[in-house]
């Protein structure tokens, strides 16, 4: 059983809010609509914040890791052993995301959520019921309890977070053998092919992307979980990732406390799909950083009715694509909360 926490109601929207970030804008010195999707960003942020002066500044971006025994099976273009040594890169700055979140002055936390590491890594948190999951194609990755272990892990993240007072938050993941777990979950969430979901990851060739889709699809086809009245914990237990499970309780519970999210790629957007199928009162508090270069992330934005602010062709994942999308937002508030209105500077707004 899942914990019930996960299922309660995040609050709504403010419309008095909204209101009043739409009239602001309305009355800067701009003809109206102008800044497009910059306008509808702050205004969006304002109802989610309660405020109608939005703000981004404090933006901590957090990190979970995890294993996959799916691994085995030859679906991924590097070894297992990069998860562990990765985490030691973020741990002592070198990686992308620790570059990118030193730039935009954001704390970086990295959670071990599951991955294979016997010992505590310096500067990593640990928090995991089991050293990675189980090969789901012999087997379920995880068990209820271990499921359940992973939600309160994503909570736990969020707590900690809490703390600094957040105005919005980052999720990341990293872990060989992830977009093969992720592809897996969103063919059964989506009740598509293996085929029409699975990208080449970390690199794969054609042939290796072949023999990857062919591997969810008969791990699919095992656990039962191909048609649409299949439970999302089922789904998870058969081909969950520990790191990809705890991204969904951390989206839950971080618009439980009315924090925005700004959604990464394929595997953090999965797991967005997640908490929305399972809690849907998180959606309104989920902005879409960007289109990842995987196959599926097109069909599982799709099905969130989400219109990603950037597409780079980026498949790194860290939370790369939605660090990159931070300047955005606020340059969004900066412009919403800083420019003059039609009054304040004397400018005519109409023709007369």
């Amino acid at each position: 059983m899942l914990p019930d926490w996960v299922f309660q109601d995040c609050l709504g929207i403010s419309s008095a809010h909204r209101e009043a970030a739409s009239l602001r804008q309305s009355q800067l010195t701009k003809p109206a609509g102008a800044l497009g999707r910059l306008e509808t960003l702050a205004i969006e942020l304002a109802g989610l914040q309660l405020t109608d002066r939005p703000r981004v500044d404090r933006t901590p971006i957090i990190i979970f890791a995890g294993d996959h025994g799916v691994t085995a099976q030859g679906v991924s273009a590097y070894p297992q052993e990069v998860t562990i040594a990765m985490m030691a890169n973020f741990a002592s700055g070198g990686a992308a995301i620790s570059v990118l979140a030193r730039e935009l002055g954001s704390a970086l936390e990295v959670v071990d959520a599951g991955t294979l590491a016997e010992n505590r890594i310096p500067g990593i948190v640990e928090d995991k019921p089991r050293r990675g999951t189980r090969d789901f194609s012999k087997e379920p990755a995880l068990e209820t309890a271990e499921v359940a272990f992973a939600f309160e892990a994503g909570k736990r993240a969020v707590a900690r977070a809490v703390g600094v007072m957040p105005d919005l938050l980052i999720f990341g993941e990293m872990g060989i053998g992830n977009t093969t777990s992720a592809a897996a979950m969103a063919a059964a969430l989506l009740t598509l092919s293996a085929d029409m979901i699975t990208g080449a990851g970390t690199g794969l060739d054609a042939a290796g992307q072949t023999h990857k889709a062919r591997v969810i699809a008969t791990a699919l086809a095992r656990h039962d979980i191909g048609a649409s009245n299949i439970a999302v914990e089922q789904i998870l237990c058969a081909v969950g990732g520990l790191e990809i499970v705890a991204l969904g309780g951390a989206i839950i519970a971080a618009a439980q406390h009315r924090i925005p999210v700004l959604v990464d790629g394929f595997i953090v957007s999965v797991a967005a799909l997640v908490a929305v199928r399972l809690n849907p009162s998180c959606r309104p508090f989920l902005i879409f950083s960007h289109r990842s270069a995987e196959q599926g992330h097109r069909l599982v934005l799709e099905a969130l009715a989400a219109r990603p602010l950037l597409d780079l062709d980026l498949r790194l994942g860290e939370g790369s694509g939605a660090a990159l999308a931070l300047p955005i937002l606020r340059l969004a508030c900066a412009l919403h909360n800083k420019m003059a209105t039609f009054a304040e500077a004397a400018v005519p707004d109409r023709a007369g």
